[in-house]
């Protein structure tokens, strides 16, 4: 476990620099950052003071250095339209993303883990049929489409639930159900197929003979084999949830980090996008380690160096 640790740290720090390479290069793209940041009604003298500023007139090797060493720190800059530490503004918004995806991942596996299991156990039958078609319904599904007929249901012609914001708890049902109805979808055909696949070794089979308990053989020997390519897909869509569900939270308004890297693009605010595309990579990498350790944790023969 130490070793494992250990690892992890260290492929966490030379990934984090990576990253952080790449988002200073990423928003130098399409050019000089002042140039793109500066009102339209700013003269050339007024543009050369805000580089000066900012610290844009130094060579980009000395840039880089100056961003990394205050990254490390957390401190991204402010925030050139809010005034306020780029990394305050995110972190605000950080956490109704967390939220939103917590939410949104529990209603996935609540729908997902026992309706793909009833369709291993009962193959070919109308659940199966039934549960198949639903999944590829929901994969089909966009997002944004299943969040606007919640909308005209539930808040227009219903009442009963907020159509936008995050001002009272009920608020996060559309949202997180909209996101989780997808994951679901995509969770319940992997679960069904793991199942099915497990469900014809060898040692279910023996299980089986010794005389156990239908429920004990699927929950101990069965789902517990079959979890591990579910918890890796599950990983990559709660990074997905953490990092894209922007349209979700634009079609409700909902304050998350996805809405506000999107606004802050479209005002150029390049230190919150720098700090978003931080806490963006950082989550993702975190997701995956806690992946590995559960892994484990799931098999104890599995061993990840």
């Amino acid at each position: 476990m130490r070793e494992f640790i250990v690892t992890r740290i260290f492929q966490l720090v030379v990934t984090m620099f990576i990253v952080s390479l790449l988002v200073f290069l990423m928003v130098r793209l399409r050019g000089d950052p002042i140039s793109i940041m500066a009102p339209p009604i700013f003269n050339q003298e007024q543009i050369e003071a805000l580089r000066a500023a900012w610290g844009f007139d130094k060579p980009v090797l000395e840039q880089y250095a100056i961003f990394l060493r205050k990254a490390v720190t957390g401190d991204f800059g402010i925030s050139f339209f809010q005034r306020l530490p780029a990394m305050e503004v995110v972190i605000a918004r950080l956490g109704n993303s967390w939220l939103l995806a917590a939410v949104a991942s529990l209603i996935g596996l609540t729908i997902a883990l026992p309706l793909g299991i009833l369709s291993a156990l009962k193959r070919n039958s109308l659940l199966d049929f039934a549960s198949t078609a639903l999944a590829s319904l929901g994969t089909a599904m966009p997002s944004f489409w299943l969040g606007l007929m919640l909308i005209i249901v539930f808040s227009v012609y219903l009442r009963i639930l907020p159509s936008f914001g995050a001002l009272e708890p009920k608020a996060i049902i559309m949202p997180s159900l909209t996101l989780g109805v997808g994951m679901a979808a995509r969770l319940s055909r992997l679960t069904r197929s793991a199942m099915l696949e497990v469900l014809n070794q060898d040692y279910v089979r023996t299980a089986r003979s010794k005389g156990l308990q239908g429920k004990h053989v699927v929950l101990r020997h069965a789902l517990r084999n079959a979890l591990i390519p579910v918890v890796t897909v599950f990983g990559l869509q709660l990074g997905w949830l953490l990092g894209g569900s922007v349209v979700v939270e634009s079609v409700f308004a909902w304050p998350g980090l996805g809405r506000l890297m999107v606004e802050s693009i479209n005002v150029r605010d390049i230190t919150v996008v720098q700090a978003g595309l931080f806490w963006f990579s950082l989550s993702f990498i975190l997701i995956n380690y806690a992946l590995d350790a559960f892994y484990m944790l799931i098999d104890p023969r599995i061993r990840i160096g």
